[in-house]
């Protein structure tokens, strides 16, 4: 399938290609916390995976063709080499394609992601449906007003974030909502029959030699700090952030400071882009 991808870069030349792969529900929109920065030296390209956003599909899959997609985007392209981003789903995909085209990828960026993952997310009941979907409509209607904040603590959001700013509630209404609405049963079905099957790739990232940046939320319900923090330790060379009082969608809790941190992570490592 051909992804309907966004593509970013300097304003000057080429810039090193990063792979920025969304979670679910997800969109390449939603990707932006990341690109946003990155695009400034380096050339993103953000792709709807397959199910997602405008990459459409009637039909049903497994979540193996996210990985046929994505090397299909690889080649059509024509990249040789390239860094992987990839938050929660799309981490999963960054460390299945390094697997599947070691020679491809030079390192990964993985943000709420786990190769076993584990949440620890407690039972929804139908007021929790109720009070989330009116805190969305609200928060959809004004973005980070204080009323959609106050409702929004008392939804589902309360496992999403811990840090419940304005600018983490302006994410999810721009960002978070669209691409909701816009994630497909297919894809969900896709993603489900993986999680039921038991996913579990400890055993095999142990043998990616690449360097790898794990970020995670210490609150994290979906997926939890441990079972990044486990991931971490069978990657032989990861670097790890575990961010305090920050949930899974951390990355619009404290965007600052996560970007700083990939930054850094990028700057240490030359070799592997310049």
């Amino acid at each position: 399938m051909r992804l309907h991808t966004h593509i970013w870069g300097p304003a000057q030349g080429e810039g090193f290609p990063i792979l920025c792969l969304h979670g679910h529900p997800g969109s390449s929109e939603a990707m932006d916390v990341f690109t946003a920065p990155l695009a400034v030296d380096f050339k993103t390209y953000a792709p709807d995976l397959r199910g997602y956003g405008r990459s459409r599909t009637a039909q049903p899959f497994e979540m193996t063709r996210h990985l046929d997609d994505l090397e299909e985007l690889l080649d059509r392209y024509q990249i040789e080499s390239c860094l992987v981003l990839g938050w929660s789903l799309g981490g999963i995909l960054a460390m299945e394609l390094a697997l599947r085209r070691p020679q491809a990828i030079r390192g990964l960026i993985l943000v709420g992601t786990a190769a076993r993952p584990h949440g620890s997310h407690p039972p929804i009941t139908w007021q929790d449906n109720v009070i989330t979907g009116a805190a969305g409509l609200l928060n959809w209607a004004l973005p980070g007003d204080p009323l959609a904040i106050a409702l929004g603590k008392k939804s589902l959001f309360r496992y999403l974030i811990r840090q419940h700013t304005p600018e983490a509630y302006r994410y999810l209404a721009q960002r978070g909502t669209p691409a909701y609405l816009r994630t497909s049963r297919r894809a969900e079905s896709a993603l489900f029959g993986a999680i039921r099957a038991g996913y579990n790739r400890l055993p095999d990232v142990r043998t990616l030699q690449i360097p790898s940046l794990m970020l995670c939320g210490e609150c994290d319900r979906h997926i939890t700090a441990e079972s990044s923090l486990e991931t971490a330790r069978a990657l032989p060379d990861c670097q790890v952030h575990c961010y305090p009082d920050t949930a899974h969608l951390f990355p619009w809790e404290i965007p600052a400071r996560v970007n700083q941190d990939i930054r850094v992570w990028l700057e240490a490592h030359p070799t592997l882009w310049q």
